[in-house]
């Protein structure tokens, strides 16, 4: 019970607080910064990838930074130079009109705490988390930190043993060290060189279309759902196409979902579900139906490919539809409770748990066959795929870290230098400080929507993805109905009527742990 002042405050907090947020967004999704380099500058990236990018009259291409352009430069690019001006580019999007509204966001996040009755913000935060408190958080970062340091090092030996390598073969000077903007270059070909998988040759069994088919069998199949396409849906853009859910038994109408999932100009630049209308009871004992719209930035088609996928496009693919059923098969009474309105560190578990099926030879043959003729992977290529999981596992789970460890501290604090706080998360878990001048978390998005004190959670979330897919669904099979059945009415169905941890040892038979998830990793329990 607040007294009127504060109520006032707080709501004044609120309103600044989602303005903020929506320019933060904003900034970010009218970015417009490009980058123009040479073909020799670009050496090493595919002749696939530089015939769709457009040129100036010098020839240069024109890169943007946006992730169709980003990412295949960053894994690809022999010259280390170009990698360094791209990623301290990204790293210094919307620096100076970002920074300043995230850190008045700290600030005021800091003082509703306060006026709540809470020490920080975090404390606020995790209140209705499954962590329940900052210091289940931090004694979880620090000990998975720990943890990491050894196989990091030893994945760190083997980058620095490939650059030098690299460097030489290309008249660069080696600097002994691995850079920010080498990352995922060496973990690009680790997986070639220790795993033989050829990304360029994989892409070319991924076509969007049939990574689409697949994709959308599998979850009719083991949900036991039905979908029917939409012709000419009401929608804000030509690509985006709409889709109805039934319940492939009972027939009942479970509600719709949309897909946009190429960039253009001005559109939102990542990968997320958006909830448009949650699945609620009525009063008159019908369920309103719920609507989503999966919103993503897929590789384009060229003018003579269609679009190819790659393997983590895949993945991502898979695991942001996951959040698309989570809203529409929850049968949750009330709003408040529907979808994926769970604990924020379980949220991403369901579809973590998905990802599975983008390394499970039986599924990735339904969503695959050669852009030309259709053929499948090659079994060797497949199995090579699917041991590559274990490549650089040090590395993403690290850098998962960094995210969770730098949120957690501008989020136990009243104000907040960013740029500062993210060099130094970086420098403890990685071993090296963010790029000079740069500020990673003006264009960290999750900070100004909604993760604020809570991106741990990708990581703690991990640990019952893994424990549920290695409990329910290794030995059943991936394409198990019965397996999926369980996991649809244990976990999609309640939404955020029960208790994360409930749900678990609904579906578990027991109490959750997180051996799977060291296993899962290749590291001893």
């Amino acid at each position: 019970h607040l007294d009127k002042e504060k109520q006032e405050r707080i709501k004044e907090i609120n309103s600044r607080l989602s303005n903020l947020g929506i320019q933060f967004q904003n900034n970010m999704n009218e970015d417009k910064t490009t980058l123009f380099f040479t073909p020799e500058q670009l050496k090493g990236c595919s002749q696939d990838f530089l015939s769709g990018i457009e040129k100036d009259e010098e020839g240069r291409h024109k890169i943007t930074l946006q992730y169709p352009h980003l990412y295949p430069i960053l894994r690809e690019c022999v010259i280390e130079d170009t990698r360094k001006q791209l990623l301290i580019a990204r790293y210094s999007m919307c620096r100076d009109q970002n920074t300043p509204i995230l850190e008045e966001l700290v600030k005021l996040r800091a003082e509703k705490a306060k006026l709540l009755g809470f020490e920080t913000h975090s404390d606020f935060i995790l209140d209705a988390r499954m962590a329940k408190s900052r210091t289940t958080v931090a004694a979880f970062i620090d000990d998975m930190v720990s943890k990491m340091k050894g196989p990091l090092a030893k994945e760190f030996d083997g980058f620095l043993k490939m650059k030098e390598k690299e460097c030489t073969e290309n008249g660069e000077v080696f600097s002994g060290t691995i850079q920010p903007w080498d990352i995922y270059h060496y973990m690009q070909l680790t997986v070639k060189e220790q795993y033989s998988v050829d990304q360029e040759l994989l892409k070319q069994y991924f076509p969007i279309d049939t990574v689409t088919k697949g994709l959308l069998d599998i979850y009719q199949r083991i949900f036991n759902l039905r979908f029917e396409k939409i012709s000419e849906p009401a929608a804000w853009h030509a690509d985006a196409s709409l889709h109805s859910v039934f319940d492939a038994t009972s027939g009942q109408f479970l509600g719709q979902f949309y897909m946009d999932l190429h960039p253009r100009e001005g559109k939102y630049g990542h990968a997320a579900v958006f909830g448009l209308q949650p699945s609620v009871a009525l009063p008159t004992g019908d369920r309103q139906p719920a609507v989503c719209a999966l919103v993503c930035n897929f590789t384009a088609p060229t003018t003579d490919k269609p679009a190819l996928l790659t393997h983590g496009e895949v993945e991502t693919y898979f695991h942001e539809f996951g959040h698309a059923m989570h809203q529409i098969c929850s049968q949750a009474e009330h709003a408040l409770f529907a979808g994926t309105s769970v604990e924020r560190d379980f949220v991403e578990a369901p579809s973590q748990m998905l990802e599975n099926w983008c390394w499970e030879p039986e599924s990735l043959k339904l969503m695959s066959g050669h852009y030309k003729d259709g053929s499948a992977i090659p079994e060797e290529l497949l199995a090579k795929l699917v041991a590559s999981k274990a490549a650089n596992v040090a590395t993403t789970t690290c850098r998962q870290l960094v995210f969770g460890m730098f949120d957690q501290d501008i989020h136990t604090r009243e104000s907040a230098d960013t740029a500062a706080c993210f060099s130094a998360a970086h420098e403890k878990v990685m071993g090296n400080p963010a790029p000079a001048g740069t500020n990673f978390a003006a264009q960290f998005g999750h900070m100004a929507g909604g993760y604020d004190a809570q991106y741990y959670g990708y990581m703690w979330s991990e640990v019952y993805s893994d424990d549920m897919f290695q409990t329910v669904f290794k030995d059943a099979g991936v394409l198990s109905q019965e397996a999926g059945l369980k996991y649809r009415t244990c976990i999609l169905q309640p939404g955020g009527s029960i208790d994360a941890f409930d749900m678990l040892r609904n579906m578990l038979g027991r109490e959750p742990n997180s051996e799977a998830f060291f296993k899962a990793k290749g590291f001893a329990v």
